[in-house]
Parts: C-alpha cells; sequence; structure tokens
C-alpha cells in the first residue's frame, strides 16, 4: 500500500501533475500552468495532454500512464464525466494526492453527488488524499497551484488558511493582501467528497514544524465531526498556534421542542460557539474581522494578554475615537508621567498633545514619529502594553519616511507597534513599500481596538476537572441503572445528593391528609407533581405560612390537569439561576449557567460551554452573564458565593460526562444565598 500523502504532499511537493493542462490560461488548466510557472516551482512539473508535446514550454505527456514519475500531487482540470477515469489511472500510477478542480458534481444533482461518492471509493481504496470537486486549486509557500482569484503570492512562515469554499479564499486573499498579510499556505476543500476542513487541520496538527505558520485562519461551512476539529485545534494550540475563524450556516429556528429550558435554549450556534471556545479559536463573523484579528495576531507576536494601550497619532479627531472604544472594550488608556510627557513635547511641534492619546499633529515627519514612539517604549515599558499608532496622509511629510519610522519601532522598541493608515489612496506608494517589506496594518483605528480586544479575550486553553471531593460515580451509576425517560422526583434528588449537589428539604405528598404529617417548618413552597413544567401549568405556590393555607393550595394543584401529588419544600431566599445540560450531536453536552427561574427563556441572559469543563471555563461562564453584578449582590442583597456556582457547575460537568445517557438536565432554580445554595427544582431525561 503506498504510503499516505501528509502535509509536506499538499505544501513541498516534488512532483505534480496536471491533467487537463493547457495553453489556454482562460482555461483551468491552462491558468493553473501559468500560476505554477509564473510563481518559479522548483520541482518537476507533469503536464498531460493528450494533443501537444509541449504546454506553455513545459514537457507535456499524453496521458498518465505515460508520465515517468508516480506524481506526489496531481490536478484534474477536466469535463466532469471524464474526471473517474482519469482519477482511476492516477491511483493506478501512484499519486498520492489528487485535487479535483472540475465542477459539474454535488453542487448541481444528486447523480453528481453519486458521481462524487465513486470518486471517494476509488481514493480511498487506492489510499489517496482527494480534495474537491469543484476546488479552486491549493497554494503554499513552495508552489501557486490555483487558477481562480489575483495570481497568488505566498512565503514561509506567513499565513495558513484553510476553507470550505474556495471564493472566500479569492475574497480574503485580495483584502488581506492589500492590508500587507502575507501566506504560508491557502488551502480550499471545494465539495469537501472526501477532505473537509478538519482533515487538513489534522494534517497540519501532524506536521507542525517550520513548514507551517504560527497563525491559522479557518472557515468552515460544513462541521461533519465536530469531536476531531476539536482535538486537533487544541493540540495545535498547545504547540504554539494562534486560530481564528468563520462558521458559517449556523443558525436555525430558535427554540426546538425540548423538555428543559436548557434544551430549549440550546441551538446549533450554541454549540458552535462553545466549540470554538473549547478548541481555543476566535469566531468572528466576516472576512473583514477575519483579516483584522490576523492582522492583530501578526503585530502584537508574543504579547497577547495586556489591556494597557499608548495611542499615537498624527490627528486627535482619530485618536479620541480610538481612546472612546478602548475604554468601551475594557483598556485602558494610562496617563504618561510627567517625564514621559516632557520628552515627547521636546519632540513634537508647540501644540502637540503630550499625554495619552499623544496628537504628534499634521506637521509631524518620520524622524518626529520615530522619536515619539522610541520615548514611550523606553518610558512607558512598565505601564503599557501596546502601542496603537494612527497615520492619515497629511501632504506635509514624507509618508515612507513615517512608515520606515514605524518598522523601526516594531523591530526595536520591545512594545509591539499596531499601525493603522487612514489615507490608502494618497499614500499608497509608501504603503506598497510597507507592504514589500513584510509588514501589515489596520485602514480603521476602531476596527483595530476590537480586533485587539478579540485577541486579548480570547478563548484560552484548560484543562477540565478529573474529580471533585463528595462526587459518587458508583452510587449514581446505581441509582441510573436501566432508567430511561424523565427521572422521578425522588431518584433526581438522590442523583444530586449523589453528585455532591444540595437539595432543600423536601417532602412528597399524595392526599390531603398527609399534609399534617409534613416534618418541615413553615414557610413552604409546594409544586405539583405529574406536569413537567409547573410554573407554565400554574403548578408552584410559594409563601404558605399553615395547613390551612397548604390544604387550600393542595386543592387548587390538584385541579392542573396530569397532577399525581405534590412537592412540599422548604422555602429558599435569594437570586434564582439555571445550570443545566443538554446533548448535542456530535458535540456532546452543553452546560448552561445564567439567570433562573421565570425569566430563563424570556431574557435568555445564558452561557454555554462544552462539557467535561475546567474549573477557569466554570468560573467564565458564571462572570460572563449580563446578571453577574445581581448574582454577586445588589443594593446590598446578599449575593450568591461564586466559589459555590463554580462548585456545582463542575459537578454536573462531571455528571453528564460521566453518564452520557443524560440527554437533557436542568436545575431551575438553584437558589439561596452566600454558601447555602440549593438545587430547589430539578428535572433529568435520560435515553
Amino acid at each position: 500500500m503506498r504510503k499516505a500523502a501528509t502535509l509536506e504532499t499538499l505544501l513541498e511537493p516534488a512532483h505534480i501533475a496536471i491533467v487537463g493542462a493547457s495553453d489556454d490560461t482562460a482555461k483551468p488548466g491552462g491558468k493553473l500552468l501559468r500560476n505554477i510557472l509564473d510563481r518559479g516551482y522548483s520541482g518537476v512539473l507533469l503536464p498531460v495532454n493528450p494533443k501537444a508535446a509541449t504546454v506553455q514550454g513545459v514537457t507535456a505527456y499524453p496521458s498518465v500512464e505515460s508520465l515517468p514519475v508516480a506524481p506526489d500531487l496531481a490536478f484534474i482540470a477536466i469535463p466532469a464525466h471524464y474526471v473517474r477515469e482519469e482519477l482511476t489511472k492516477l491511483a493506478l500510477k501512484g499519486a498520492r494526492a489528487v485535487v479535483v478542480l472540475s465542477a459539474g458534481f454535488g453542487e448541481v444533482s444528486a447523480e453528481g453527488k453519486a458521481e462524487e461518492r465513486r470518486l471517494v471509493e476509488i481514493a480511498d481504496n487506492h489510499n489517496i488524499l482527494l480534495i474537491g470537486p469543484n476546488c479552486s486549486g491549493i497554494v503554499s509557500h513552495a508552489h501557486a497551484s490555483k487558477f481562480s482569484g489575483l495570481p497568488p503570492k505566498s512565503r514561509r512562515g506567513g499565513i495558513d488558511f484553510l476553507s470550505g469554499s474556495g471564493a472566500t479564499v479569492d475574497f480574503l486573499y485580495e483584502l488581506a493582501t492589500s492590508r500587507g498579510l502575507q501566506f504560508n499556505s491557502l488551502l480550499n476543500v471545494g465539495n469537501s467528497a472526501q477532505t473537509g476542513v478538519t482533515d487538513l487541520l489534522r494534517l497540519y496538527d501532524e506536521a507542525q514544524d517550520a513548514s507551517s505558520s504560527r497563525i491559522k485562519l479557518l472557515y468552515v461551512e460544513v462541521l461533519t465531526r465536530p469531536a476531531e476539529l476539536l482535538h486537533h485545534a487544541r493540540s495545535l494550540s498547545a504547540k504554539g498556534c494562534l486560530l481564528a475563524g468563520i462558521k458559517s450556516g449556523s443558525t436555525e429556528a430558535g427554540s426546538r421542542a425540548a423538555a428543559s429550558h436548557t434544551g430549549a435554549m440550546a441551538t446549533n450556534d450554541a454549540a458552535v460557539q462553545a466549540l470554538l471556545d473549547k478548541a481555543g479559536i476566535i469566531r468572528v463573523a466576516s472576512r473583514p474581522d477575519l483579516v483584522d484579528v490576523a492582522t492583530a495576531l501578526w503585530c502584537m507576536g508574543d504579547t497577547l494578554d495586556g489591556r494597557r494601550v499608548a495611542v499615537v497619532s498624527d490627528a486627535g479627531g482619530p485618536a479620541v475615537v480610538l481612546a472612546d472604544e478602548l475604554h468601551r472594550l475594557g483598556f485602558t488608556v494610562p496617563a504618561f508621567a510627567e517625564r514621559t510627557r516632557e520628552k515627547i513635547a521636546a519632540a513634537l511641534p508647540p501644540g502637540a498633545a503630550t499625554g495619552n492619546p499623544v496628537d504628534c499633529l499634521p506637521t509631524r515627519n518620520g524622524e518626529s514619529i520615530g522619536n515619539v514612539l522610541c520615548i514611550v517604549a523606553e518610558e512607558e515599558s512598565d505601564s503599557v502594553d501596546y502601542i496603537l499608532f494612527i497615520d492619515g496622509d497629511s501632504g506635509l511629510a514624507d509618508n515612507w519616511e513615517i512608515c520606515e519610522a514605524v518598522m523601526h519601532a516594531q523591530d526595536t522598541g520591545g512594545i509591539p507597534v499596531l499601525p493603522c493608515f487612514l489615507s490608502p489612496v494618497s499614500a499608497e506608494d509608501a504603503l506598497s513599500r510597507f507592504r514589500d517589506a513584510g509588514r501589515c496594518y489596520f485602514s480603521d483605528e476602531v476596527s483595530m481596538a476590537r480586533a485587539l480586544a478579540r485577541v486579548v479575550d480570547r478563548p484560552v486553553i484548560s484543562e477540565a476537572e478529573g474529580s471533585i471531593g463528595g462526587y459518587s460515580r458508583g452510587r449514581i451509576a446505581e441509582l441510573l441503572a436501566d432508567r430511561t425517560g424523565a427521572l422521578t422526583v425522588d431518584l433526581a434528588e438522590g442523583v444530586l445528593e449523589a453528585a455532591g449537589i444540595r437539595v432543600p428539604l423536601q417532602e412528597k405528598v399524595r392526599d390531603s391528609d398527609s399534609l399534617e404529617a409534613v416534618s418541615i417548618p413553615f414557610p413552604w413552597a409546594m409544586k405539583v407533581t405529574g406536569p413537567l413544567h409547573k410554573s407554565d401549568v400554574g403548578g408552584v405556590k410559594v409563601g404558605i405560612r399553615d395547613l390551612a393555607d397548604a390544604r387550600s393550595t393542595w386543592d387548587r394543584l390538584m385541579t392542573i390537569p396530569g397532577a399525581s401529588g405534590c412537592l412540599v419544600q422548604q422555602m429558599v431566599a435569594g437570586t434564582e439561576i439555571i445550570i443545566g445540560a443538554n446533548r448535542e450531536p456530535g458535540y456532546g453536552h452543553l452546560i448552561a449557567f445564567g439567570l433562573g427561574g421565570v425569566y430563563t427563556e424570556v431574557l435568555k441572559d445564558v452561557q454555554f460551554r462544552l462539557a467535561p469543563l475546567s474549573r477557569r471555563e466554570a468560573e467564565d461562564m458564571v462572570r460572563a452573564v449580563r446578571a453577574f453584578p445581581l448574582i454577586m449582590g445588589a443594593r446590598g442583597e446578599r449575593g450568591m458565593a461564586i466559589g459555590v456556582l463554580v462548585d456545582i457547575l463542575l459537578r454536573i460537568s462531571l455528571l453528564v460526562t460521566d453518564f452520557p445517557g443524560i440527554r437533557e438536565l436542568d436545575l431551575n432554580p438553584v437558589k439561596g444565598t452566600g454558601a447555602e445554595l440549593y438545587a430547589v427544582d430539578a428535572r433529568i431525561i435520560i435515553d
């Protein structure tokens, strides 16, 4: 059996075959060959054309069978109905990876989809990595095997972009290169008949070395194996990679028919977001946002976590707008020391603002900008994490000299400098030289601030809690043995107690005469048993002060359809929150935390994370809800102990991880004050 394709097969192939190579650059096979030649590919090209001895000056071969060697990488650029035959020939020849450029398959008809499956069968049987069909090609630092979009350029050490869409590669590449970003590789998977973005990510994970970039951008439309993407993204993050991406096609009709509040709120997009967070992938919604984040990552280097910013500009207005946005995003723009201000004043004309932000005035030049950036880096190194520089063409100085000053500060200053140039037309000559020097920049000051925030607030990989005191897996296993459907109140309570989660004192009552035997002191809460959503049918009464009130409440509750009795529970005061879990096919369990009680689905102030949770993830969930100040205690009210909330989240995470048959789980509400928190109502459904 031939050796399986690796990342090197795609990025650094020794031999490239092109089935359908042509002299006509208006055809995919012709444009592909032209781009490869223009980029100066150093390996062996093997054009296949039965009607020509040479193609674009390269010796051609009449058939795949006549090729002198087995190609590492082959491209097929011929009509769809001939592809299967040529793929078979390449398989017999020994090709390791094949990219099908041809369209006319699953994207157009059911028969085309069936033909894709036949191609995959051939590839699988011969251990071939198959990309496409309907793929626009791939690009690496070693070759430019792509026929659509701008003639691609790339260099070793640039950014890797893995995409489920060829058009997205073209459009993002054009936008990114206009801003100076450079790429190590650009790969797209076309129809993903065999190989998807997750498979490409696996190749990068298996071969993460000098041939692969630290920064990886993703565009994903179809996510069929989320657990695999999670594994490889986390592995790459652990190796020092920084990932950002777009996941499109994630929305669906809002609340589904679900038995629990958590299930009703856990949309597919919530699962996608939780997956990307756990994978350490910065999620954005658009190509411009992705380019902005990539620019920030490129400029920030290894300084990724600071929140103190110096703003240096040649105009007051953009600097004020930037400072306002930074403040809204939780950054500080600290005042400079008097010594720093004195040095800046000496470097700038009279009238310049020397605090933070610094306004260098339109009369600035390369020397003054260089001096200011140097002063800030030297004098404020202990109080500033980033320098955000804004410049526009005033027509009063040489723009290239200013660019040179920025590059010098980036190379020598010790503090990352993120540049934003606001005159793309009048300063184009200087910006072109800036890009050619391997530098990138922002085109809008607010976008720069938001990209910085996305990086600083990026999801960070952390390891899940493996055990926790007071959690009895064995006892839970006994309680859940052979159980299906919604657990009874007693059984759900037993599971929670075995998991180490406190429940209030409660007794089940089956007739009104039994109320006298209840040992729980007043006041009570009475809840109907039988109906699933008690509040929705008026099945909950709180603040019951005496036996007469209890009997009256019993009589009313028993008129509710499906009522089988009631639960008498000790009253618990305090804020109500929800903690839940819902199993998402392919993803595992989503853990939910948010404001609880009757407002859960109305306000939807809920955070989701994928189980199993780390302690950091659990604490982040609690702090991320908008109601966090209320939960912690507002206007003199006693709040909840954050450590206890985190503890309950971790116990629920362990529970659903150990017992994946739990389909839905709600603790709604969890209620109390301080460390005295109780799961007042619980719903557990097993399949």
